[in-house]
């Protein structure tokens, strides 16, 4: 592989401008094939083989037209102080509003308050139901802006008005934090650097591949149904890697320059050694985002396929465009250890070089191994205790800033109906099969009114053939409390022994049994993809590092570090610990999709660090130093570099805190906490502390495998070879 990268690199630094003419060009038809597009809706979402999924498709069938899943919006009237709901001036106005909201082409159905009796005991408050024929992910803009100005008016007319339910999602937003991000890895390059065009360089590649990604998916968004989030996550992830990958490629060529190499030649060795890395890094995230379709939840497949696709760009850029363009930059782009004015004159040429922070480091862990590696993992089972106490659930209303609308409408319905009245579930009764429909329906509602933490149980309403019913029911707690999940999974043990004596099938639907039945399918996922992802890149490692106890222990190393940054998420959004600092306005579960989502994102860019960094100490091990002073000429040569790339990581990651969806705002905290943990605690720590104990032995690898593995020259030995460096003072060493 390092051949081809190298001849690849080679290639692209003499044809720099064909290679860049390729990529503009790419640019160009991504962009003009976004902006012409047609304008995607927000995209669906259901969730393959949960209860509430089913119920959700026999209402389909059985309540033809009814749009069970549709968009739901509760717009809360409050009368004002020492008024009442049911004053005549008041009833007008709502009723009026009433009238407005059923003149929409997407609504189905309007429920007036003072017939459907949903007005507070106290008389104060009161709400009217829309109910639209298609979701809230798929409700066009118009109808969301003829929804809040009919509110407007009320308000107008004198009473608080609010709207909540899903009927109001919108589009996430980051705001300047992002931008922020961007300029914090500016900085942290210029400083690696020290030359405004090398530093530009990562910057310009990682835009450019993001800028295609993003665009082919606004392209695609409408044809696939990919949502917001999408976009956002391939940009999030695009950038990170793709500032990462260049800044190797660059720092490896600087470091060949150093060495005396003509311009081409260290452009195809730095393609062919650290874009070697770069193949297998990428292929790890790849791996670790493509995965996620194992959970077969269509939403989070497409969010995977589609940021590992823009990762596959970032990789292809980072072995052609970077080398096209340090042929542009020509000698603007200076040797390692030359520095341009920015930060002072280089060094005499006579004056004994320094052992740098990374040499100074390493030389310490390898005197204090075991000192190192026992603070280090005590360190991070510490943050990680935490996550002990990790509830999971899914943002309603409830998790909103308390300056929307949703928010505020969820918190006068608890007010005035208690707090079970935000998560309503339906009860589904299927007596397709029973010889008494009628007697199945109320023998339902009886069970179901004797369970605990039931406050309401409406009337059966039952379908135009008689055969199936729904019931709505109303728990006394809040939707994502635990006693609302038990009460959903003791509805659903209740509706074994009534199909045992009715022969009627009983399902729970709505959306807080959905949020349930996918908090529960991402648990039971959680093992199996763990086995795959890990095991799939712990066969790759095997590739890369011809050995059984470095990928061991980077499997490991890994497990600590996303166990410590669940402890973190936890202690901020499930605890309140610094939530004023993250703008997280409510407490409550963390989002059901967190963990899963961390261990696929957080496994690939861990490996990523451990790729360049262990395989820099490899091949100066494969080129005969011994362990200890490998660990040490790997960290002379990488740790400068992984230490920028960490922090550049942790920015871009950390410029999503400021979105305005709570899903963003928590993954960008988490992956930001957990790339600090991976490199600086695990990769810069832990694992030169786990080879300097082990020695040779971290390279051993049973005869049999080696002969049996592909030979994937990550190292570089072929180029050496070819090119007589290795002049035989030293063997490579056979491991």
């Amino acid at each position: 592989m390092a051949t081809f990268l190298y001849k690849l690199g080679r290639l692209s630094f003499r044809r720099r401008h064909f290679v860049a003419l390729i990529w503009v060009a790419l640019l160009t038809l991504a962009g003009v094939g976004a902006a012409s597009a047609p304008a995607a809706g927000n995209s669906s979402f259901s969730i393959p083989g949960t209860e509430a999924q089913k119920a959700f498709d026999l209402l389909e069938q059985r309540f033809p037209g009814t749009s069970a899943d549709g968009a739901t919006a509760r717009v809360v009237f409050k009368a004002p102080s020492g008024e009442k709901m049911t004053d005549p001036g008041n009833k007008a106005t709502v009723q009026e509003t009433v009238k407005e909201l059923s003149d929409g082409s997407e609504v189905v159905r309007v429920t007036d308050p003072y017939q459907a009796k949903a007005v507070s005991k106290d008389g104060t408050i009161a709400y009217a139901q829309v109910s639209y024929k298609v979701s809230g992910m798929e409700l066009d803009d118009a109808a969301k802006d003829a929804l809040q100005d009919t509110a407007q008016d009320a308000r107008e007319a004198g009473l608080t008005v609010e709207i909540g339910g899903d009927a109001l999602q919108a589009v996430p937003h980051t705001g300047s934090s992002e931008i922020i991000g961007i300029a914090v890895a500016a900085v942290v390059l210029v400083i690696t650097f020290g030359s405004l065009v090398a530093a530009g360089l990562p910057l310009l590649t990682a835009l450019i591949g993001v800028g295609i990604g993003v665009s082919a998916i606004t392209g695609l968004a409408s044809a696939l149904d990919l949502g917001s989030t999408t976009s956002t996550l391939a940009m999030m992830i695009g950038l990170a890697v793709g500032i990462d990958y260049a800044l190797f490629i660059v720092s490896r060529y600087r470091a060949e320059l150093a060495e005396g190499r003509e311009r081409e030649e260290a452009a195809g060795r730095a393609v062919g050694t650290a874009g070697s890395a770069v193949v297998f890094a990428g292929l790890t995230v790849v791996i670790a985002l493509v995965g996620l379709s194992v959970v077969n939840i269509p939403m989070l497949t497409k969010m995977g396929i589609a940021a590992a696709g823009t990762v596959a760009i970032a990789v292809l850029i980072a072995l052609t465009m970077v080398p096209a363009l340090l042929g542009y930059a020509g000698r603007k782009v200076k040797p390692m250890g030359e520095k341009g004015k920015l930060l002072g004159r280089a060094k005499k040429q006579d004056q004994p070089a320094k052992p740098n922070l990374g040499t100074r480091w390493a030389s310490f862990v390898v005197r204090r191994p075991v000192a190192v590696l026992l603070l280090g993992v005590i360190g991070l089972g510490a943050a990680a205790v935490p996550a002990t106490s990790l509830e999971l659930g899914l943002p309603d209303d409830g998790s909103q800033r308390t300056s929307t609308t949703q928010r505020r409408a969820y918190d006068l319905l608890s007010e005035g109906f208690g707090p079970g009245f935000n998560g309503p579930l339906m009860v589904v009764v299927d007596a397709k099969d029973s010889d008494d429909p009628k007697a199945a329906f109320a023998e339902t509602g009886d069970e179901i009114k004797g369970l605990k933490d039931v406050v309401t149980v409406t009337p059966a309403q039952p379908n135009k053939a008689g055969d199936t019913a729904t019931i709505t029911v109303i728990p006394g707690s809040k939707p994502s409390s635990v006693t609302t999940e038990n009460l959903v999974h003791g509805i659903r043990d209740a509706g074994a022994d009534i199909k045992a004596g009715t022969d009627a099938n009983v399902l729970v639907t709505g959306s807080t049994a959905m949020n349930i039945d996918v908090s529960e399918k991402l648990n039971d996922a959680l093992v199996p993809y763990l086995v795959l992802v890990v095991g799939l890149a712990f066969l790759l490692l095997i590739v890369v590092f011809r050995s059984i106890l470095v990928p061991l222990k980077a499997a490991l190393g890994f497990l600590l570090s996303v166990m410590a940054a669940l402890g973190a998420v936890v202690a901020v959004f499930q605890w309140g610990w610094l939530s004023g600092l993250m703008g997280v306005e409510q407490t409550g579960p963390v989002m059901s999709m967190m963990p899963i989502f961390m261990v696929g994102v957080v496994f690939g860019l861990a490996m990523d660090y451990e790729v360049f960094l262990v395989t820099r100490m490899r091949e100066a091990y494969v080129h005969g130093e011994k362990p200890a002073q490998a660990v040490v000429t790997g960290f002379r040569h990488g740790a400068r570099v992984v230490t920028a790339a960490a922090v550049i990581m942790m920015a871009v990651f950390a410029g999503f805190i400021g979105s305005s969806e709570s899903m963003v705002k928590m993954i960008g905290f988490g992956l930001a906490i957990a790339v600090f943990f991976d490199a600086f605690v695990v990769r810069m720590a832990i694992v030169p502390a786990v080879l300097a104990l082990l020695g040779r032995k971290a390279w051993w690898l049973p005869r049999w495998l080696d002969r049996a593995l592909p030979n994937v020259d990550v190292e570089g030995e072929g180029l050496r070879a070819a090119s007589g460096d290795d002049d035989g003072d030293r063997e490579l060493v056979r491991v």
